[in-house]
């Protein structure tokens, strides 16, 4: 007997057994329920996700001719010939080979006589956007206008090559692609049915190479069985597409970050020795960072499709948020270099060779403790100090007494340090992840903004670009010279930048106090910075004005500024860092 393909074998015979597409799956069956079906639709969406099955099981509902009140009842003689794909009154189409004028003037000519054994003749035209201007424009009075027993299914994976007055003429569903979770499902039926043995982490691999076709899902299993046979595996499906376990790339970013140069390289080698796929490899990295950031900011394990919690939290801890944003930047610029490489392995080693050089200090790098639950997590607005009791202890052997600034805001006070060398190393370790502001604080910040000081601080900015040729300042003023000014008070500036990834490196920068000593210099006082992205600026002045307009404005934000820093070319003692980080009036140091 010859072999059936899987994808043909498992392809949906009835609504129920879609994968995805449940707002199309849904309104159809209404359509069919109710008799309030239209002429011509238009199923447009990625390939592989359901556009020709679903024009199949609509074509079997309308004709159906079942007692049940399931259509399709999968039983009568219209449901069984549609399935066999015998049946006199479904008519397939394939636009790319008869796109022509003459084409549509044949099928124009059979569209006036009657079905032979069905209620409806269905025409199902694939690929219609293959389909000549001239061919549209002869179909378009038919489509607008059929006979009564006639309706079109017009699937297409480009909508936009459709002409638009096709379109208007036609019910539009998009089809979107299949969720992994779908996929996943459909697999394991289908393998059970088959008797096969496959790994979860083969069918979950198998649903991101696929992109959401159930198609393309089908037909890489296939490969797999063909390849291992019964019993499926990681090492098969990755022996197959030439592609790594995570676990790899976690080992290859772990080389990277500790600056392993010599490992690093001989991983390469044996990666293109084995045949794997360079240009895969960089984008699979770029979603292992991007995922990372996402559970870094979400904290919810739903959201990963790759990794797991456990690889996320491992990422977490080797590297901070900036270094992994700077790493990303340097794989998106190789990927677009691959176009034009000779040598794809040479993009690839230099790439990982310029992430070793990130201008942020990794993670795993410092000697620090891990975040232990006696640690306070505060939010963007503060700073992060250990708990009383790791305080009192500490204080036994290095006397400092820790106050609080009372004058100073809610959201903007600063916690001093308790002791020396201790609470140099917590803080800075415990604020590497910086949030984005909250509401609460951007409209305090504009609460204490006036126009004289945004007026001075603007013509001060205009003299940003003769900073950034300044060897001193350079850093900061890269930073900032995108930004556009949003508000100024007398001790701070609030800039709205394009991404909420720039606002985040200029807040944590800030969060670190490294700008007082750059807005001395531009605005001749000492400031700090925020940004926040151009969308939320929109967002939060409406807000702003609601609660001007109501007399609800919460209390403008205040800040006790240390003196003006100067930048050093050597190292900072740990006395000055401590005084660099909270200022030399919010400490004070007592005697035993």
């Amino acid at each position: 007997m010859t072999y059936k393909a899987l994808y043909r074998t498992y392809r949906p015979n009835t609504f129920e057994e879609v994968a995805g597409q449940k707002h199309i799956v849904q309104t159809l069956k209404n359509a069919v329920e109710q008799n309030k079906t239209a002429h011509a639709y238009l199923f447009c969406g990625p390939r592989g996700t359901g556009k020709t099955s679903i024009a199949k099981i609509f074509a079997k509902a309308m004709n159906c001719t079942g007692s049940g009140k399931t259509r399709p009842c999968m039983e009568c003689e219209n449901c069984l010939a549609i399935t066999e794909g015998t049946h006199p009154d479904i008519v397939e189409i394939d636009a790319a080979s008869n796109n022509g004028v003459e084409e549509v003037r044949n099928l124009i000519e059979k569209v006036k006589y009657a079905p032979i054994k069905g209620k409806y003749k269905i025409y199902i035209i694939d690929e219609v956007h293959m389909m000549s201007d001239g061919a549209f424009n002869a179909l378009l009075k038919t489509i607008e206008e059929p006979p009564k027993h006639i309706i079109f299914i017009l699937a297409t994976t480009e909508p936009q090559k459709v002409l638009p007055t096709i379109i208007s003429r036609c019910q539009r569903y998009d089809f979107m692609k299949v969720p992994t979770e779908d996929i996943i499902l459909k697999l394991k039926s289908g393998l059970e049915k088959e008797n096969i043995r496959c790994e979860d982490e083969v069918m979950r691999i198998i649903a991101q190479l696929c992109d959401g076709g159930m198609r393309d899902a089908w037909s890489i299993m296939d490969q797999c069985i063909a390849y291992a046979q019964n019993d499926i595996q990681v090492h098969h499906i990755n022996e197959i597409y030439g592609i790594l376990t995570v676990q790899e790339k976690l080992s290859l970013l772990e080389m990277v970050i500790d600056h392993n140069a010599g490992q690093c390289m001989n991983m390469v080698e044996t990666f293109a020795q084995k045949g794997i796929d360079m240009k895969r490899l960089t984008m699979d990295l770029i979603e292992l960072l991007k995922e990372s950031i996402i559970y870094d900011y979400t904290k919810d394990s739903a959201l990963l499709h790759i990794l797991s919690s456990a690889e996320a939290e491992q990422l977490l801890n080797q590297i901070n948020i900036s270094h992994r944003y700077s790493m990303i930047d340097t794989l998106m610029e190789t990927n677009e270099k691959y176009k034009n490489a000779a040598n794809v392995q040479s993009y690839f080693e230099i790439c990982l060779l310029k992430m070793m050089e990130s201008p942020d200090v990794p993670i795993s790098n410092v000697h620090h403790e891990k975040r232990s639950s006696q640690s306070i997590n505060v939010s963007r607005e503060t700073l992060i100090v250990k708990t009383q009791e790791k305080t009192e202890q500490s204080a036994v052997n290095n006397p400092v007494k820790t106050k609080i600034k009372q004058d100073i805001p809610a959201e903007a006070k600063t916690i001093e340090p308790v002791n020396d060398k201790p609470a140099q190393s917590d803080v800075m370790m415990e604020a590497t992840t910086i949030r984005p502001l909250k509401d609460e604080f951007i409209l305090r910040l504009l609460a204490g903004a006036n126009k004289p000081e945004k007026q001075n601080d603007l013509e001060s900015f205009q003299n940003i670009y003769d900073f950034a040729l300044d060897l001193q300042w350079v850093k900061e003023a890269n930073l900032l010279k995108h930004g556009k000014i949003f508000a100024s008070g007398t001790t701070y500036v609030v800039f709205t930048v394009d991404s909420q990834a720039e606002a985040n490196e200029i807040n944590e920068q800030d969060c670190e106090n490294k700008f007082l000593a750059f807005t001395t210099e531009i605005f001749h006082k000492q400031k700090k910075i925020f940004a926040i992205t151009q969308k939320e600026s929109q967002r939060i002045t409406a807000i702003f004005k609601n609660k001007m307009a109501d007399g609800t404005l919460p209390p403008p934000v205040e800040f006790n500024l240390a003196t003006p820093m100067k930048k050093k070319s050597s190292e900072p003692t740990e006395e000055e860092l401590v005084m660099d980080l909270f200022g030399k009036d919010n400490i004070m140091i007592t005697e035993d």
